[in-house]
């Protein structure tokens, strides 16, 4: 289904891997067509029960049943970011963005997302300023990416992401964890799957990704960067209605204690 069909879906319905994130530019929108069913929601019912916040790096949700949390990094492309915003519209699809903040399509669609991040029906987590690797660089360093993304989130949404950051490529350590935490980031959110589309990848390959990756429990990363993800949202909703999935973000399943107060100790 390619973005063309996805739209018309819209009006005619509503009126383990690790993946390295790469800076790239608006992809030009495709001239074919493909015939298939038009998305129709919704794809989240009634919530889980909240089980408390971990105090370390998670992969998965932990505990039996068929949550399952789609989350979507990066933001390279606006018109991937708003494709995901109208999908998550049409179906009430419920995700996670890991922001980076350099990428104008936050931006560009903050009026767009702005009512879905209210609802609660997106949410929105820290992904660094410039997406470097955290470690490689100094405390003071990681603090600033860190930090100038938290204000960007709060400026533009009205959130911070917090307690849930993702460092870039998965690379973390005690020290990066422990600047993170000082911020109010207490949980590295990894994932258990990836649609390894950071990069740009085939229509194919995503598809065997998802059957693959989109499993109860399961945390999957995927990329707002490039656009073949947009062609296969059909496939993400016959998975997950064919595996009875729930839709959750991270803070619908977490119960998330009230903030502690900002340390600064680098």
């Amino acid at each position: 289904m390619d973005r063309r069909e996805f739209l018309a879906g819209l009006a005619v319905a509503g009126a383990g891997v690790l993946s390295a994130c790469t800076t790239v530019s608006t992809p030009t929108p495709t001239s074919s067509a493909r015939s298939g069913p038009a998305l129709s929601g919704p794809l989240a019912g009634p919530l889980p029960h909240k089980v408390p916040l971990p105090d370390k790096t998670i992969t998965r949700l932990p505990g039996l049943g068929n949550s399952f949390a789609l989350t979507v990094d990066d933001g390279a492309s606006s018109e991937v970011v708003r494709a995901y915003a109208a999908f998550a519209r049409e179906t009430g699809a419920r995700f996670t963005f890991f922001v980076t903040g350099k990428y104008d399509s936050w931006r560009d669609n903050r009026d767009v997302l702005a009512p879905l991040v209210e609802s609660g029906q997106i949410q929105l987590g820290n992904h660094t300023w410039t997406h470097p690797d955290l470690t490689s660089l100094a405390p003071q360093e990681v603090a600033q990416e860190l930090q100038r993304n938290k204000e960007f989130l709060r400026n533009t949404f009205g959130v911070d992401g917090t307690p849930f950051y993702r460092p870039p490529y998965g690379f973390h350590n005690d020290e990066v964890d422990r600047v993170a935490a000082d911020l109010g980031y207490t949980v590295p959110t990894l994932w258990y799957g990836s649609l390894s589309d950071s990069g740009v990848v085939t229509e194919q390959f995503l598809i065997s990704a998802i059957r693959h990756y989109f499993l109860p429990q399961a945390i999957v990363i995927g990329h707002a960067n490039h656009d073949p993800v947009t062609h296969v949202y059909q496939h993400f909703v016959n998975a997950i209605r064919d595996r009875h999935l729930q839709m959750v973000t991270l803070d619908d399943y977490f119960a998330n204690p009230a903030p502690t107060p900002q340390r600064k100790r680098w």
